[in-house]
């Protein structure tokens, strides 16, 4: 009995200690995001940092500072590529949106005509509805994308405000990541030093514990991701579908994000080009791309993320609900952490 209450003791510590720190984490992360991100890129960087020392004999602050450079060179490359071709494919998007709409919309108003046949035999009321609901819709369509256009504009102006602030962060994340880099070998030793020797132990197994499924459990979502976006270019640019690159990453995004997933776009996209562009192919060919997409995706991903954090299905699922429920994704984001540090400390006999 004793042993019993003692265990629950240990999970209601762990629960408190978790929630506060996590609140005062994300709490504080405006004040802190160079030095968190110069601490996770340090801790990326640490093993072709110790390449360079091992093998090409150059000293500690040399080596730091070279694969500081080059990573950072790397990032900015990327994200800048990345932003240019976003920002353009999205504004031609919005207004290509607008225009197919304005010039064809008698051919719209056509198809949906040619729709009534499939519900003439409902009740009134409800072919009343439907009616009115179509009709609304293209005028709400070409709403939005002009509302999309205008946000992207206005959000670039809001960008270029920040680019001062944005600056100050890249410089000290860069200054930053290259001192983590240099010291994070020697801090660490220092640190194990100064811990007792009976505790050293189990902080450098929480931190091995912690590190190993804090690292696959980031890169086995990310190799979803990866997966779900370079299938959707394949099949975007086999079927010749405009705005390859924009919709990929949305389509990477919705099927990281619970409930939402590739559907949100694939189903509409072959919807479209179904109705309104006729061009059946490339409807049926989005639209059974899906299904193998998603097929695939349901049977890699329990296999990667289980494998990866040891958890069992029903607990991650269980994370997602009640998160989902409780506070959206920054509520998905605490419980499956919860999970995941729950198992770390479970694992070196803590709770």
């Amino acid at each position: 009995m004793e042993k019993l209450l003692s265990k629950i003791d240990n999970i209601i510590l762990f629960f408190i200690i978790y929630t506060i720190i996590f609140l005062v984490f994300f709490s504080t992360l405006n004040y802190t995001l160079p030095f968190v991100l110069a601490l996770v890129f340090a801790l990326l960087i640490k093993k072709p940092t110790e390449f360079l020392i091992k093998n090409f004999n150059i000293k500690n602050s040399i080596a730091s500072l070279i694969t500081t450079i080059v990573f950072f060179t790397f990032i900015i490359l990327i994200f800048s590529y990345a932003i240019t071709n976003i920002t353009q494919e999205a504004i031609l998007l919005g207004k290509n949106t607008q225009i197919y709409i304005s010039k064809n919309s008698s051919n719209i108003y056509d198809s949906i005509d040619k729709l009534k046949k499939y519900y003439d035999n409902l009740d009134p009321y409800i072919v009343t509805a439907i009616e009115k609901n179509l009709s609304g819709f293209i005028t709400k369509v070409s709403n939005i994308a002009v509302s999309i256009t205008g946000k992207i504009v206005s959000s670039l102006i809001g960008f270029l405000a920040t680019i001062p602030y944005l600056l100050m962060v890249i410089l000290f994340t860069l200054l930053t990541t290259y001192f983590f880099t240099k010291d994070i070998v020697i801090n660490r030793s220092k640190l194990l030093n100064i811990i007792p020797s009976n505790k050293s132990d189990k902080i450098l197994n929480i931190y091995i514990e912690a590190k190993r499924m804090l690292g696959n459990y980031i890169l086995s979502y990310l190799l979803i991701i990866g997966i779900t976006f370079l299938e959707t270019i394949i099949v975007f640019l086999v079927f010749k579908v405009k705005y390859v690159l924009i919709l990929s990453i949305v389509c990477a995004i919705a099927d990281i994000l619970p409930i939402l997933g590739i559907g949100t776009i694939y189903i509409p996209l072959a919807i479209f080009y179904f109705f309104f562009i006729k061009n059946y192919i490339t409807a049926f060919g989005i639209l059974i791309s899906y299904i193998i997409i998603s097929i695939i995706r349901q049977i890699i991903e329990p296999k990667i993320v289980s494998s990866s954090l040891g958890i069992h299905p029903v607990a991650v699922l269980a994370a997602l609900f009640i998160g989902l429920k409780a506070n959206g994704l920054s509520g998905v984001i605490f419980c499956v952490f919860l999970a995941v540090f729950y198992n770390i400390f479970k694992k070196v006999d803590l709770i």
